[in-house]
């Protein structure tokens, strides 16, 4: 796709609903899990009682969140979220611990929701179990190939299954109210289990009791993960972007929370019982269900109590329900690659990463994400329970940061505007934004107290070595630009030696070698010979020969190698011509064969390579390559391209 038509993949608010919230919504999935599976470990009675009171939590940080990013999207339009919030407001170094955190939270993105929608499948296929991280790694390498296809291209395939989740949860929670108003809904099939707590809770009181709380807390925050992708993509929605934007961080924010509680709402009612360990946990008449029972999800274990003696509706939520979990990677495979362009904009990531793909997506940025998702799958087996312990707290680390940097933007222009009406509509969002920074700022310490020990600090670890690595690679384009820049001095001082020492290197007389010392010759250097390595002595004395039969206008020199080696007498003897004219340019003209396949390459043109391997660190030192085609290499000369191949053809 041509630069000019980056408009057409400019996104209206129906495909950027699915394309930037799939996460956010998605994590409806399996954030009432997690808040169930902490709360069994004091027992099922407990969970039962305390479920709800978890969920309204989680609820009010998601709407605080929520209407602090619709200030961010707005006063920051240009998709920099969080990273450009905290760097302006708070500085560089806050900057970029938002950014390694940012960009550590969307590979943990990737992991966690490709490996719960391949366990969430798994109820529906069970070919799946036992096999999922396999599974999860291929459904990896397929979103991966389906973004680098273009973004609007990507939520085109993605709308279709994520609005089908939206309808499918919301309907089956409709249904499921309406046969609980009416009386005919059953409880679900572990309802009939005893929950028994595990023997660290089972006399929990006091602060222990309230650590547990906090802990599940934590856990269900996980719902709040994927709000701040929408603040990094504002830049791919139409016209008026800001406003779209927010109110499709709006609709997000309504249509999650209410997903969120009705699934704990109507676990609550069929009394599902759900613990991290079931065959020891969960007890029929004091018995241990043992390793034969197989305990589905939360939204599994409903679908099959809502829709009972409906099975189509079970297989609809449990396919729909995988593939969005899977579908919401794709919020990270759209929010990692524009934050990593913005930070190699700025010099703190390579500057691959900051230029589009031929179909004018960030293609770079999307292939780091996706090996660096498949690592942690293969790590942790795509078991769910073990990855999410290390999410969510770098989502929290940058809402903190963020809207503290709020409170200060909206300080700094307070200072400056006199208008009333805008005045007071800037002291509202800093509430907002200063409501918003206390609570992220609550839930992260929350999470670091609850979450640390059980692998948060893997992902505080990551953020740390990313953060010193991305400092390290700042400093490098510093020390090249200041190394590189230009001084305040004339053009031929700067940029004119006093002469060019032309060298052509000589294996034996032949067509490339023919070819190299030509165009040696017709770039008119002061000085030019050519130079061969005497490795055979009698190979050497039937060149020189056939030099001087042949009456070539170059003169040889023949340099001794005692070790048989070619590469060192070759660099000593380049050195020494630098050394006597520090001024000169010595050019190194190096004759190679272009080869049609790779194998082929293999065969030719090492000793070449390992020499300008070596000049390549020689001050004052060029190598020019004279490439000469073999007629292998004649089928490939349309993938060749720039000066060099119009040039070198054969018989030019």
């Amino acid at each position: 796709m041509r630069s000019d038509r980056l408009g057409e993949t400019l996104l209206p608010k129906r495909l950027a609903l699915p394309i930037f919230a799939s996460d956010a919504l998605s994590s409806v999935a399996y954030a009432p899990d997690e808040i169930f599976l902490t709360l069994a470990i004091a027992g099922g009675a407990f969970a039962t009682t305390h479920s709800w009171q978890i969920g309204l939590g989680v609820v009010f940080v998601m709407l605080v969140v929520v209407a602090s990013y619709r200030q961010n999207v707005r006063a920051y339009p240009s998709g920099g979220g969080d990273y450009e919030v905290a760097t302006v407001n708070l500085g560089p170094r806050a900057g970029l611990t938002v950014a390694s955190s940012l960009l550590v939270d969307y590979v943990l993105t990737v992991a966690v929701s490709v490996s719960s929608g391949v366990q969430n499948a798994g109820a529906a296929l069970t070919f799946i179990r036992g096999h999922e991280m396999p599974v999860a790694v291929g459904l990896v390498v397929l979103l991966t190939a389906m973004n680098l296809r273009g973004v609007r291209e990507s939520g085109k395939a993605f709308a279709v299954p994520v609005y089908a989740f939206m309808v499918g949860i919301i309907g089956m929670a409709a249904f499921g109210f309406v046969r609980a108003a009416t009386g005919t809904l059953p409880q679900a099939q572990s309802a009939q289990f005893d929950l028994v707590p595990e023997q660290a809770g089972s006399s929990l009181a006091g602060f222990a009791m309230l650590f547990l709380l906090l802990r599940a807390f934590s856990s269900g925050c996980a719902a709040l993960t994927g709000v701040e992708a929408i603040s990094n993509g504002v830049p791919a929605f139409k016209k008026p972007k800001s406003r779209n934007a927010a109110t499709t961080l709006l609709l997000m924010g309504v249509i999650a929370v209410t997903m969120l509680m009705s699934i704990i709402t109507l676990t609550r009612m069929t009394g599902i019982r759900f613990a991290e360990d079931p065959a020891t946990q969960l007890t029929l008449n004091g018995q241990p269900v043992g390793e034969s029972y197989v305990q589905e999800t939360i939204i599994g274990q409903l679908s099959h109590t809502v829709f009972s003696g409906f099975p189509v509706g079970v297989v609809f939520i449990s396919i729909v329900t995988g593939i969005i979990l899977i579908l919401a990677a794709n919020t990270a495979f759209n929010g990692f690659p524009v934050l990593g362009s913005i930070l190699a904009k700025d010099g703190y990531l390579p500057r691959q990463l900051h230029t589009r793909g031929d179909r004018l997506a960030f293609s770079n940025g999307i292939l780091i994400l996706a090996g660096a998702a498949i690592f942690l799958i293969v790590l942790y087996d795509a078991e769910v329970t073990k990855l999410i312990q290390l999410y969510i707290v770098g989502v929290f680390v940058s809402f903190t940061l963020s809207q503290t940097g709020m409170i200060r933007h909206w300080n700094r222009h307070l200072r400056t505007e006199r208008d009333p009406k805008e005045r007071a509509r800037m002291m509202r969002s800093r509430v907002i934004n200063g409501v918003g920074a206390f609570m992220s700022g609550t839930v992260l310490l929350v999470v670091l107290a609850t979450k640390f020990v059980h692998g948060a600090g893997y992902a505080i670890a990551a953020m740390a070595v990313l953060f010193v690595i991305m400092l390290g690679i700042h400093r490098h384009y510093d020390r090249v630009r200041a190394e590189l820049a230009v001084e305040e001095s004339s053009f031929e001082d700067q940029l004119l030696p006093s002469r060019v020492h032309a060298i052509v290197l000589v294996s034996k007389i032949h067509k490339p070698t023919l070819r190299a010392l030509a165009y040696a010759r017709a770039t008119r250097p002061s000085v030019l010979e050519a130079i061969t390595v005497n490795v055979e002595p009698d190979e050497t004395r039937a060149l020189q020969a056939e030099w001087d039969r042949r009456d070539i206008p170059v003169p040889l020199k023949i340099l001794d190698s005692p070790f048989r080696e070619i590469t060192r007498p070759v660099v000593d003897y380049v050195r020494a011509a630098r050394r006597g004219n520090p001024r000169d340019v010595v050019m190194v003209y190096i004759p190679e064969y272009v080869v049609g396949a790779w194998y082929e390459q293999l065969l030719h043109n090492q000793s070449a390579l390992r020499l300008k391997g070596r000049l390549l660190f020689t001050p004052g030192v060029m190598v020019a390559s004279v490439p000469w085609q073999l007629r292998s290499a004649e089928g490939s000369e349309h993938r060749l391209d720039g000066p060099t191949a119009g040039s070198v053809r054969r018989g030019q």
